[in-house]
């Protein structure tokens, strides 16, 4: 067998420092900028979060006024999801999607940078309104006549053209991922062949695609109705309150599976790693996430069964309910299926993914009765619904992500977390979730309505706000220590090596970190899991026999007689070259923004931001795709 080792020249220039992060347009370290913002993110999101739960720990709480209350809740739920679960997606997927189909980058490097850019100016803006007279208070959500309310006072302005930004980020995204998927792949690597992070990307990719134009309708029309006066919204004037439900939700109930698509697709690499099995029915799994996306866009208005649409549209959307339990079942039935029988690992990774799957499971069940229209009349509202929307987007989507973190960092850093404290996280974290959230059943099942600041003595709520206030706390720690194990293990972890799980697919062939162009041969794939097949054969009796085998990405079967033979090949791999376009163009897009929402006097804003894009698109366009360096 003849072997060739092939030496890379790159030409790439390869700075460090601040400015070499401004201006970078390699995906990893774009993913890595997606995490680290989600992070922070999250730990703000979770701080409001606490001061929420504190407010609601006894009766006639004193901790918040009614205002502060309404923005903190508002911004919680904003940031949970447009400014953290949205982009952790984001971040596994611009590291992991190129490495995981053979690829070196993806379609559009510049994009990909832009995207990242317009995304934190995009929080950054909507985080500014804390500071220039409060911050958004109609709630995530942002139903009429509430965010119609008050034009002079611009919170719910900074709210709609910073979604509206975020949404133009995630367009962009997506769009390079589709292009990515489908131009990309390695050599024999069809369709059917990616792994189920790929799949579950690239349909998320397509469910904001299609989900997010109508929001930005609403969002303008509402924008509209506050500056202008145009009354899209206005009962009294002729305009249909109703309608920013309807496009709002067309867009929220797909976001739905947007965010917990991807942690799907995360459990679905680890859940066959450390059962040492294949995964079962990995076209069922396949499938099943697509019919989940296309399904996904005919159930929105279970979320207006108390609007009063009718009893033929209650019945047609509570049936369609019904009918998407079905393929995340299947999705459920599989994962069990591919643990049943293997010789189960309870590391980290595997700890969180199965947390997944049971946290899940409860969320779906209660998300089931929601498709029952007398059931859902009673629970709208309440903090019932709350419980089911974070069983389902924190103990399923959140422990996903999470578990991807701890399978995964080893490529990202070449180093291990810390297992025990690992375990450690988990416990706490399942068991300060449970504590949270499973009381909020019963407290909206015995009446009490979500988005209220305070409650009175008597209303047998006092015990279970207590619980739920000392779980999120709980929950609080464990995540201290979530991230005291990654600053920690960063520098002191155990040395990795490139394949420190036995993993299957084409990430762990190469080095830990990845090199700049990931491959250094660009792999040709066989089969489904091709890593995995060429480490492993089965004997007559089906047991797993190591075979002599080499990284798919570094050393390269060349199919030569001279078994162990060596030969030297000198490459140039060009990789696109850095540039501070894509952010000095999402600074000019914000900028903009921040002008629309002081109309009165703020055009200067918005032809100065005007400038600045324009100025960064004109540069983008004429600046070389890469740039010739001496190795």
């Amino acid at each position: 067998m003849a072997v060739t080792a092939e030496r890379v020249t790159l030409r790439t220039p390869g700075e460090t420092g601040l400015w070499s992060w401004i201006t970078t347009v390699d995906h990893k370290r774009i993913g890595l900028l997606y995490g680290v913002t989600a992070f922070f993110f999250f730990f703000v999101g979770g701080l409001e979060a606490l001061l929420v739960r504190v407010q609601l720990a006894q009766p006639n709480g004193e901790v918040l006024s009614a205002a502060a209350y309404n923005q903190l809740f508002t911004m919680h739920g904003l940031t949970m999801v447009f400014l953290v679960i949205m982009p952790i997606a984001a971040a596994f997927t611009n590291y992991f999607l190129p490495i995981l189909i053979g690829a070196r980058d993806v379609a559009f490097p510049r994009l990909n940078a832009f995207s990242y850019w317009l995304f934190l100016f995009s929080g950054i803006m909507i985080y500014t309104s804390f500071f220039v007279g409060g911050a958004p208070d109609g709630a995530w959500v942002g139903y009429s006549p509430l965010a119609t309310q008050l034009p002079e006072v611009v919170r719910m302005d900074y709210w709609a053209i910073g979604l509206n930004l975020l949404g133009v980020a995630s367009i962009a995204s997506s769009a390079n991922f589709i292009a990515t998927i489908f131009t990309m792949r390695a050599p024999g690597m069809t369709m059917l062949r990616m792994p189920v992070f790929v799949w579950m990307a690239l349909v998320v990719a397509f469910l904001l695609i299609f989900s997010l134009p109508p929001v930005a309708i609403g969002l303008f029309q509402l924008f509209f109705d506050r500056n202008f006066g145009a009354l899209f919204y206005e009962g009294a004037a002729g305009g249909d309150p109703l309608l920013w439900q309807h496009l709002f939700w067309l867009f929220g109930h797909p976001e739905v599976y947007v965010l917990i698509l991807p942690a799907m697709g995360i459990v679905s690499e680890i859940l066959p790693v450390f059962s040492r099995k294949p995964l079962f029915g990995y076209e069922f799994v396949v499938f099943s996430g697509a019919a989940i996306g296309f399904v996904g866009f005919g159930v929105w208005s279970h979320h207006m069964f108390t609007s009063g649409m009718g009893p033929v549209a209650e019945a047609g959307f509570g049936i369609a309910t019904m009918i998407i339990a079905v393929p995340t079942g299947v999705k459920i039935f599989n994962w069990i299926g591919t643990t049943w029988g293997g010789r189960l690992r309870f590391s980290t990774p595997m700890l969180f993914s199965l947390g997944f799957i049971a946290m899940f499971v409860i969320g779906g069940l209660s998300g089931v009765t929601h498709a029952i229209v007398p059931a859902d009349t009673q629970q709208h509202d309440s903090y019932y619904v709350v419980a089911h929307f974070h069983y389902v987007l924190f103990g399923g989507a959140v422990f996903g992500y999470v578990a991807g973190v701890y399978y995964w960092f080893p490529k990202w850093t070449g180093r291990m977390l810390h297992e025990g404290w690992g375990k450690v996280h988990f416990w706490l974290m399942l068991i300060g979730f449970n504590l949270t959230f499973a009381p909020m059943h019963i407290l909206g099942l015995n009446g009490m309505p979500r988005r209220t600041y305070r409650y009175g003595e008597g209303l047998g709520w006092d015990l279970w706000n207590l619980v739920a206030t000392v779980g999120a706390f709980v929950i609080g720690i464990a995540f201290l220590l979530f991230l005291w194990n990654i600053i920690w293990a960063r520098k002191h972890g155990e040395i990795a090596g490139n394949d420190p799980w036995d993993g299957r697919t084409l990430e762990w062939t190469i080095p830990s970190p990845p090199p700049v162009h990931n491959f250094d041969e660009v792999p040709v794939v066989h089969s489904l899991d091709d890593f995995w097949h060429k480490k492993y054969a089965e004997d007559e009796e089906g047991r797993l026999v190591e075979m002599a085998t080499v990284s798919g990405g570094t050393l390269v079967d060349t199919g030569g007689e001279g078994e162990g033979e060596v030969h030297e090949e000198h490459h140039d791999i060009h990789m696109p070259s850095p540039s501070y376009y894509p952010a000095l163009s999402s600074l000019g897009i914000v900028i903009t923004g921040y002008g629309l929402v002081y109309l009165s006097w703020g055009w200067a804003a918005v032809a100065v931001g005007a400038m600045v894009t324009l100025w960064g698109l004109f540069g983008w366009s004429l600046e070389p795709i890469t740039r010739e360096e001496h190795a």
